[in-house]
């Protein structure tokens, strides 16, 4: 921060600082700025939006059940609107690692919203006998139950957003990929050895299927990030709460966000336990190691171009390297698997402070913030980013694909059961080890004639997948 002699003078408990005068945060976050000089990392917008919207619909419940004054309510209001258009962000400065439970960003969110509602009202900054952090910013309130709140409605604001669009856009791309590739016939690889043939365009519809299943698990999940503990206060008592507020400001928070969500049945238990996190970046890291998968598998068919498997083309975005000239490296691919290695590893973090909470509250909950939300952002951007710069633009080289389905071993499969298994292996030997064909080879055994041959040794029958019946 620039030296400036400008200031304020505000009290705590603690004693007496100098506030910059034109800053909106308070004296609570000057001591978290000064203790925790960390990370350089700041909140996530998306957290700040979920505590605003908190403010918001607690300053207005409190207003409309007279716990504070009117007046006071509306500027709040103001603020908060203010804030989540984008105004006042560079005013949450608190690191991501600070004091337990998020108590330092959340009285950054209060101190912001009472300078700012203050200002509203005609007052100075600072004056918190007409508007504070504490009694009117935060009535009815506790870091202990709108910390978790927040983190749940950061989760779901990130997830309608980022994550969930970004989803159904790369199902449609690798769908269209699908029926585009759909009659090219490719060699199928397991333990990256030759396999039986498949077509092109069934290994992206596979993808798309297995992005479609994790997001139903994500959806599933997500349910439990829709019952909110708010109203519980400081220890899940609801001490200092107006008795119609909790079911209230779960209903006007609903309506803000556009999402149905209820009050948790044990406000306790809402505080204590971070099961519903655990749940989600459980999720998420099983997309992850899915989407990895994917990225490997695309890396893999585009790998040469002379030496490679260079089964399809992927559109080079930047040149990728700075010796070798004319070289394209997969690089939407490569950045997708170390993406999803870093939400495996905050799905890591998440379970280890999740399970580090004592009595009623668990005081690794900003890590917990930071690591979901960011998680599920970073994941919908770079599936978005993957589908708009890889798989849109992918190509793919059909004699290539078609040289290596006929040129496979594997191909003796499909004489099991006519010559038996044993027959095939030896077949599949001898053509190994003579160069020879398998269609040659079985002929000169006599094992089959040319028309059988002919049916069973058939491409695009032998790629075609079985149906159900």
């Amino acid at each position: 921060m620039t030296e400036n002699t400008d200031f304020r003078i505000e009290r705590d408990s603690m004693g007496d600082r100098q506030i910059p005068s034109s800053a909106y945060y308070g004296i609570q976050t000057l001591r978290a700025i000064e203790n925790f000089d960390i990370s350089g990392i700041k909140p996530l917008p998306t957290y700040v939006d979920a505590c605003l919207i908190i403010k918001k619909a607690t300053a207005i419940v409190n207003g409309e059940l007279g716990c504070i004054p009117l007046d006071i309510s509306q500027a709040i209001v103001q603020a908060a609107d203010e804030a989540l258009t984008g105004k006042l962000r560079d005013q949450f400065v608190v690191d991501v690692y600070q004091a337990g439970a998020g108590t330092s960003h959340h009285m950054n969110v209060n101190e912001v919203l009472a300078n700012r509602a203050l200002e509203i009202l005609g007052e100075e900054k600072g004056n918190y006998q007409r508007v504070s952090p504490n009694d009117h910013v935060n009535y009815g309130q506790s870091t202990n139950d709108v910390i978790p709140t927040a983190i749940r409605i950061g989760g779901l604001l990130a997830l309608t957003h980022t994550l969930q669009p970004a989803l159904e856009k790369a199902m449609a791309a690798l769908e269209s990929k699908a029926e585009e590739f759909q009659d090219i016939v490719k060699s199928g690889r397991t333990h990256l050895q030759d396999a039986v043939p498949v077509r092109l365009g069934e290994n992206f519809r596979a993808w798309a299927h297995i992005l479609s299943e994790h997001q139903n698990r994500i959806y599933t999940a997500c349910g439990d990030l829709m019952v909110l503990g708010l109203g519980g206060s400081a220890a899940g008592t609801g001490m200092n709460t107006h008795p119609q507020y909790r079911p209230r400001v779960v209903e006007v928070i609903s309506q803000l966000i556009e999402t149905p969500l209820e009050p948790a049945p044990h406000l306790m238990a809402a505080m204590q336990s971070m099961a519903p996190f655990v749940n989600v970046s459980g999720a998420l890291r099983n997309l992850s190691q899915d989407l990895a998968k994917i990225s490997h598998d695309l890396r893999l068919m585009d790998s040469g171009p002379k030496t490679g498997l260079k089964e399809i083309q992927l559109p080079p975005v930047q040149p990728g390297s700075s010796i070798m000239p004319g070289k394209y490296n997969p690089v939407m691919a490569e950045m997708t698997s170390m993406v999803c290695f870093q939400v495996m590893g905050y799905d890591n973090a998440i379970a280890l402070a999740a399970q580090a909470g004592q009595l009623e509250l668990n005081v690794m909950m900003p890590l917990i913030a930071y690591n979901l939300i960011h998680s599920i952002e970073i994941l919908g951007n770079t599936i978005a980013a993957l589908t708009k710069r890889c798989i849109q633009g992918i190509t793919a080289n059909k004699e290539r694909c078609l040289a290596y389905a006929e040129g496979s071993l594997a191909l003796v499969t499909a004489l099991n059961t006519h010559i038996g298994y044993l027959n095939a292996a030896s077949v599949a030997k001898e053509s190994l080890e003579t160069g020879k064909s398998l269609r040659q080879i079985v002929l000169e055994r006599g094992l089959m004639t040319e028309a059988e041959l002919a049916t069973v040794l058939n491409l695009e029958q032998m790629s075609a997948i079985v149906p159900l019946k």
